[in-house]
């Protein structure tokens, strides 16, 4: 895989490809149609579920003459990726390449505890790492930047993003998510211009230098800080208190394992996060009748994938409730941009940046025979961190010590999905039970800092 520049760009430029991203709209829209058509047969012809999903619902890519007739064909969701992930593993039967060609694999958690695979080709995985460096270059980072990358490295999508900023030619440090007195250490020791983490951790390393007598605005040299993983980054408050807490710029990003770390982002502009409309196609939905919504107006996001051949994604409902805009950006840029996620349709949770889902806890709480199998998920926001708590029950009988079947359980969700939670076993019968379906969920975060 190539990582050097395709050619030298001067920091004053303001584009990392002007043509492509001042081109018109009518272009935008033609550049879509010609890749989802060739994406769509790629797509019926290499993939055996494709194949058979798009001759279930009586569709066939020659049927794709304009953009509106992607509605013909039909959506796939987490579940379809997962299920069939375990009906033809390792990578499901969704792929439209043979194994050999694939280089490069993240996975996300899911609720049978077995990780969900993202696989990439080598051109996949080019594709997305220039657009990576794209998108770090609308937000104003250049190669004399010093780039520290604070995302999990391990098996998440969102650590191969620092190899865009190694592209752009910044220098990069791959810090991952070290404890954060060493990791102020090293942006002190680098003088690191620029830092990407979650806002929620953002906020927290400040507070944590300032107790350390360090001061992040005058002591240290970030001017930039990209944000992902949580809502904050487009919630203008919550952008405003970390870029006064730090003295730099906020600038959040938008990504999902499905499809590639980051698929939207804003620029210095900050109106919104320009989307990487070519790569990915962006419809917005109304989720109970499946009609696009006008522009403004709220619906679910639903993306189909149009260059990436390892797992094609045609019509993948995200659950993301999602507003978009057509209208051109002051920085001159014409990509759609999103103006934030405002919800979700399901119950999952973001904690500190990873997906949780009630049935990742239930298939651990249900499969330890020293529990009853009723749980529930109190989420609170302290000290401007997310902190869950899990309720579970003992079974009537059992004479253990509590703290260590606490420990146990800690022990497992973190080792299955990524997260340390504060487990506490209470007597059998002490939850409340439903004849309906049980409310598992108790999120007394009122907006993004309490």
């Amino acid at each position: 895989m190539n990582f050097a520049i395709r050619q030298p760009l001067r920091s004053s430029q303001a584009y990392w490809d002007q043509q492509l991203e001042t081109q018109s709209r009518a272009q935008w829209r033609a550049q879509s149609l010609a890749l989802l058509q060739r994406h769509l047969a790629l797509a019926y012809e290499k993939s055996p579920f494709y194949r058979a999903h798009f001759d279930a619902a009586g569709v066939h890519p020659d049927q794709l003459r304009t953009l509106d007739d992607l509605r013909r064909f039909p959506f796939i969701n987490k579940k379809v990726v997962r299920d069939r992930q375990i009906a033809v593993p390792p990578f499901g039967d969704l792929c439209a390449a043979p194994e050999r060609d694939i280089v490069y694999i993240s996975a996300s958690s899911g609720s049978t505890g077995v990780p969900t695979a993202s696989p990439f080709t080598a051109q996949d995985f080019d594709d997305w790492i220039d657009y990576e460096a794209r998108q770090f270059w609308s937000s104003g980072l250049r190669p004399e930047d010093r780039y520290c990358h604070s995302l999990n490295f391990s098996l998440f999508v969102g650590g191969p993003c620092v190899l865009g900023a190694q592209k752009l030619g910044a220098l990069s440090i791959h810090a991952g998510t070290v404890p954060s007195e060493r990791l102020l250490k090293i942006l002190g020791q680098f003088q690191a211009t620029a830092i990407w983490t979650t806002p929620s951790y953002a906020w927290y390393l400040g507070e944590t230098a300032i107790k350390e007598g360090i001061d992040p605005r005058n002591d240290l040299a970030i001017k930039r800080i990209f944000v992902a993983g949580e809502p904050g980054g487009s919630i203008p408050e919550t952008r405003q208190r970390i870029e006064k807490l730090w003295g730099a710029s906020v600038y959040d990003y938008y990504g999902l394992s499905d499809i590639f770390g980051s698929c939207a982002g804003m620029c210095e502009q900050k109106d919104g996060l320009h989307w990487a409309e070519d790569h990915i196609y962006v419809e917005v939905l109304n989720p109970a009748t499946g009609e696009s919504v006008p522009f403004g107006q709220r619906g679910e996001l639903v993306l189909t994938t149009l260059k990436k051949t390892a797992r094609p994604m045609v019509r993948f409902r995200t659950g993301d409730i999602v507003s978009f805009t057509d209208e051109p950006c002051a920085c001159g840029r014409t990509s759609l941009r999103m103006l934030g996620v405002h919800g979700r349709l399901d119950d999952m949770l973001i904690i500190k940046g990873v997906n949780l889902f009630p049935s990742d806890v239930e298939s651990i709480v249900r499969d330890d025979h020293d529990l009853t199998g009723e749980y529930k998920l109190i989420v609170e926001r302290v000290n401007h961190l997310d902190r869950l708590t899990i309720d579970v029950e003992h079974v009537a009988g059992w004479t253990g010590a509590p703290e260590d079947l606490a420990h146990r359980i800690a022990r497992h969700l973190k080792s299955v999905v990524g997260i340390l939670a504060d487990v506490r076993v209470l007597p059998p019968d002490t939850l409340p039970r439903e004849t309906h379906k049980a409310k598992r969920v108790e999120d007394r975060r009122s907006g993004v800092w309490a």
